[in-house]
């Protein structure tokens, strides 16, 4: 027996050891670490629990047959972040480029399947040359398996894909499939035809970065929510973002004892938000000063910038929060706005985290460019998302809130539980202006002033329609609040409307706008 260990032992040595000291430098000659390492920096100490590590291909030719690595290219497993079971599975990029062949293609199957069933989150540390070519139409089929996979998770387990090295062709398509991707600048890069194949069919040419790089899904396509400088950062905050997240749709994100006082008055509010309307400020100040210690996790922070969707927590709690952003395009919700802020809702209703609302909204962008590009059909999917979600919903009227972008940003009328203002708010079919020229139009033509004229009808309209407590009054607004109350109330709504519960109609699924 005693023989047998050793060798058992020696073979795991072989195993931790990897391919050898040469892949290893080389790996990290390119700035990247192994799969191992990520692992170690993404988990607590000691708490990797390896599975199928002796896991070797049984392919033949093309020289396949001389080399059988353990682990065939991929680490997969479970451990703990802050003492939580997490589930995980990272490409080894020193074995075969960490491309995916059948078996393979088998670990990852099982590590997603145990996943599922014991409910708790998946990491996926990726860094593959794709499907090996040497297997065939098998390792194509590998991709399927991980596909059927990613959508039967979907909305049960949180998904994270972290894209530590290239990542083409089919195989981008599980990190679209899942909740959240992060990318590490000038390492990783997403594309389905890479930069010869565009070249060849268009004659354009463009480098693996410029075609597929971190900053060019992060701020153009939208494909990754975080992009980092380095490793390390990146998976440190693959964890802080865990720790936002509950381990599945059956339980509840996970409460902190909280030192910043429920009741702490929000007095610079007052100053940060100009009452002038047409005056930009930075949302994010807003947000800073009404959550846990001016903390949050902004998702696609540099995507969609006329929107903001990020994660923190109010007096312990987690929330997601989504408000406009008058510094960018004044903050109209547009077509990647409104997918970017229907995503994102859609997550907080998947995994029971509640929904505060903050609106600063002039309406949706107009233009041909928006009209052709489907502004309805984009912008029906947050109307969708939002009017689906049976999580608590806060909505929060901070100054304008015109239109059919008030309407789609969680009025009351399409179901928010409650709905608050500040006595900056103005809710209106349109801008005073706008109105009057509407209205007053010949009022105004026959007048001898007709600027005169314009003005005296904008404050009558503005004294009718648009005063601060208008909607109050019609019970469109739960209440008029003071800004400084802001914390407060918002975390004692929250308090009430913990044990909410709703039901959907009896339905297979949705059919949402596509």
């Amino acid at each position: 027996m005693r023989s047998h260990v050793a060798e058992l032992a020696e073979i795991r040595r072989q195993v931790l050891a990897g391919p050898g000291e040469k892949a290893t430098r080389a790996q990290h000659a390119k700035g990247k670490l192994t799969a191992r390492e990520r692992i170690g920096l993404l988990l607590d100490e000691g708490s990797f629990r390896e599975v199928e590590q002796l896991r070797r291909h049984r392919a033949t030719g093309f020289g396949l047959e001389a080399r059988k690595p353990y682990t065939d290219g991929v680490i997969t497993g479970w451990g703990t972040v802050e003492g939580r079971t997490v589930f995980v599975y990272a490409h080894d990029f020193r074995i075969f480029g960490g491309a995916l062949g059948e078996a393979h293609a088998t670990k990852i199957h099982k590590i997603m399947d145990m996943a599922i069933a014991a409910g708790a989150p998946l990491v996926s540390l990726n860094d593959g040359a794709g499907a090996r070519i040497q297997e065939g139409v098998t390792a194509l089929a590998g991709y399927g398996g991980i596909f059927q996979r990613n959508t039967r998770a979907s909305g049960v387990i949180p998904q994270i894909s972290v894209m530590l090295g290239p990542c083409a062709g089919g195989a981008a398509y599980s990190p679209a499939l899942t909740d959240f991707v992060f990318m590490v600048r000038e390492t990783s890069q997403m594309f389905i035809t890479g930069p010869d194949v565009v070249k060849a069919v268009t004659g354009e040419e463009i480098t693996q970065n410029g075609l597929g790089g971190a900053d060019v899904h992060a701020e153009t396509s939208g494909v990754c929510h975080f992009a980092y400088d380095d490793e390390e950062t990146c998976i440190a905050e693959v964890r802080y973002l865990l720790s936002l997240l509950p381990q599945n749709n059956r339980e509840n994100p996970p409460a902190v004892p909280c030192d910043d006082p429920h009741d702490r008055r929000c007095d610079t509010l007052a100053d940060l938000v100009p009452a002038d309307g047409n005056r930009p400020y930075d949302m994010t100040k807003v947000i800073e000063e009404i959550v846990d210690d001016g903390d949050y996790l902004e998702v696609h922070e540099r995507w969609a910038r006329n929107i903001i969707c990020a994660l923190a927590r109010l007096g312990g709690q987690v929330v997601g929060v989504v408000a406009n952003q008058p510094r960018v395009l004044a903050g109209v919700l547009d077509i990647e706005a409104s997918e970017k802020a229907a995503r994102f809702v859609q997550m907080c209703d998947a995994f029971s985290i509640p929904i505060v609302t903050l609106l600063d909204v002039p309406g949706f962008l107009p233009g041909v460019d928006q009209e052709h590009g489907g502004i309805i059909r984009h912008g029906a999917k947050l109307l969708y998302a939002y009017c689906n979600a049976t999580v608590p919903r806060i909505s929060l009227i901070l100054r304008k809130a015109y239109g059919g972008a008030y309407i789609v940003m969680d009025s009351q009328s399409i179901g928010a539980d409650l709905t608050y203002a500040w006595p900056t708010n103005e809710i209106a079919v349109m801008g005073a202006e706008g109105a009057a020229n509407v209205i007053f139009r010949r009022r105004i033509a026959e007048a001898e002033d007709p600027e005169a004229m314009r003005a005296e009808l904008v404050k009558e309209y503005k004294a009718e329609l648009m005063h601060p407590y208008y909607a109050a009054e019609r019970g469109l607004v739960d209440d008029v609040i003071d800004p400084a109350d802001t914390r407060e109330v918002l975390i004692r709504s929250l308090a009430m409307l913990r044990t909410k519960h709703a039901d959907h109609p009896a339905r297979k699924h949705g059919n949402p706008p596509q």
